[in-house]
């Protein structure tokens, strides 16, 4: 392991300090965390970039931003850290755990993720203005939404690439994990759309964010409103498709009670696409341009197949619709492109009072920021939550069949072909329900654009393909399933 202690860092804990005692303890720690890059091999080296006492304590709070190298991966990916140091961890904090330190300045003190401490999120908010630590993170506030000093921090669960702290019932914290410098496409996106007074998503409070010498500044995270809701639309796609699928609950319409709401939805990302189009004038992406991401998307394809064995036998057909997707541009010489969400699913819509509100505008993480800052044709979008209830569909079948218990509740072989049968009548009734309130708003009917569909389908299916090999083999079934329907209508 290689450590180097950057000017910043001796700067804010002393020249006669170094974060060697951090950066060991972290090491295994780092390697177990779920938004923690596993595909690009083993870890080779931590270097600090920058480190800042944000409290001293106890507890004291520490950031960090450290490069960490891989054997497969040809640059550093870059993480930040908001750890904390107290002589013992209370019970509520021992989850939280990452080393005790052995020596240094904090000696036998413990080590710890300090997002799941209230006491020192609260610091955040409390100490990260203007007249915080010049050498640390700075929060610059828009004035759109109060950020009110005394609201209880809480972390929130669920998040796999980021981690999310609520402050009472008013703020959320996105703390991005892995940031680069340069825009981020959410404070960008938001941003415009909360001073446009769009009320399709949440109005953006702020962002936090540091100057590494030598480099832009980073987005290090993004201090949005909190948006009371009674969930988002995965948790409700995926309950009831569970009940349709095994026909429980007598109220439930044959459709399986959820039409209304994808319908609704439909109108409210058609309706986010006319706000987004509004702060961001469209244009057209050539045909030529096209033809270069098309060949882009064959070459994602071959790596793919080298990951996902699987994939071989959908190479042929899936590139023949790459190159139909070409072709349909060079027909009209182009295809009309705007800002999108960039990485919309059913958990980015979260079920209000008001009606749904679309949140995480971040983009694919792994995609390169100018891929995901680019203007798009708007069935990319569309595509990607067409894909999301194909998955919600297929995850409430998989639940009901998890253990061999479940199969044998399920009864027989074809009552469970039933079931999967109503699994793929859900998904296809809910995703013509979606595309048909997407129309009915305004926006260009999805159902007239099936050239587009496919290729864009089938590229995000590729994508889920690597992933779930890589981080869920068990969910395998469900990209591959999509890719053999998408492969076959050609």
């Amino acid at each position: 392991m290689t450590v180097v202690a950057c000017e910043s860092c001796l700067s804010a804990i002393g020249a006669a300090e170094t974060p060697d005692p951090v950066l060991e303890a972290l090491r295994p720690w780092l390697a177990g965390r779920r938004w923690f890059a596993h595909e690009d091999g083993c870890l080779r080296g931590v270097r600090t970039r920058a480190m800042t006492v944000l409290h001293e304590g106890p507890p004291t709070l520490l950031h960090l931003l450290v490069d960490v190298r891989h054997d497969k991966a040809a640059e550093a990916r870059r993480y930040q850290l908001l750890l904390g140091i107290r002589p013992t961890l209370p019970p509520h904090l021992r989850d939280a755990a990452v080393a005790r330190l052995d020596h240094g300045r904090w000696e036998d003190a413990c080590l710890y993720d300090a997002t799941a401490d209230p006491e020192l999120m609260a610091v955040i908010l409390r100490e990260g203005g203007p007249g915080g630590d010049p050498g640390g993170p700075r929060l610059t506030l828009t004035g759109a939404v109060p950020a009110t000093t005394g609201l209880a921090p809480r972390l929130l669960t669920g998040e796999q690439s980021n981690t999310s702290i609520a402050f009472g019932d008013r703020l959320i914290l996105k703390v991005l994990r892995s940031p680069r410098p340069g825009p981020h496409p959410e404070t960008e996106i938001l941003g415009a759309l909360t001073a446009a007074g769009s009320a399709r998503t949440p109005r953006l409070a702020g962002w936090l964010h540091t100057r590494v010498p030598g480099e832009d500044s980073s987005v290090l995270g993004v201090l949005a409103e909190f948006v009371d809701s009674d969930g988002d639309g995965w948790e409700l796609a995926t309950r009831h498709a569970a009940r349709y699928i095994t026909g429980d609950g007598r109220a439930l319409p044959a459709v399986g009670g959820f039409t209304g709401e994808a319908h609704s939805l439909g109108r409210a990302v058609a309706g986010l696409h006319r706000d987004l189009a509004r702060c961001f004038p469209p244009g057209r992406i050539s045909a030529r341009a096209v033809a270069d991401r098309a060949g882009v998307m064959c070459g994602e394809l071959a790596e793919a197949a080298a990951v996902v064995p699987q994939l071989q036998r959908y190479t042929d057909r899936l590139r023949g619709l790459y190159g139909d997707y070409a072709r349909f541009a060079a027909r009209g010489r182009g295809i009309t492109a705007q800002r999108g969400h960039g990485d919309l699913h059913l958990g980015q819509a979260l079920h209000t009072a008001d009606g749904w509100k679309i949140t995480d505008f971040e983009g694919e993480p792994d995609r390169p920021l100018s891929e995901r800052t680019a203007a798009q044709h708007v069935m990319r979008d569309v595509a990607g939550m067409l894909r999301s209830f194909d998955y919600a569909a297929q995850h409430a079948l998989a639940g009901l069949l998890a253990t061999p218990e479940d199969r044998e509740a399920s009864g027989t072989a074809p009552a469970r072909l039933r079931q999967a049968r109503r699994a793929q009548a859900w998904a296809a009734r809910h995703r013509r329900a979606f595309c048909a309130g997407y129309a009915s708003a305004g926006g260009c009917d999805p159902r007239c654009h099936p050239v587009l569909l496919r290729a864009f389908e089938a590229e995000k299916a590729v994508y889920e393909a690597v992933y779930e090999a890589r981080h869920r083999p068990e969910w395998l079934h469900i990209p591959l399933a999509a890719l053999r329907r998408l492969t076959a209508a050609r």
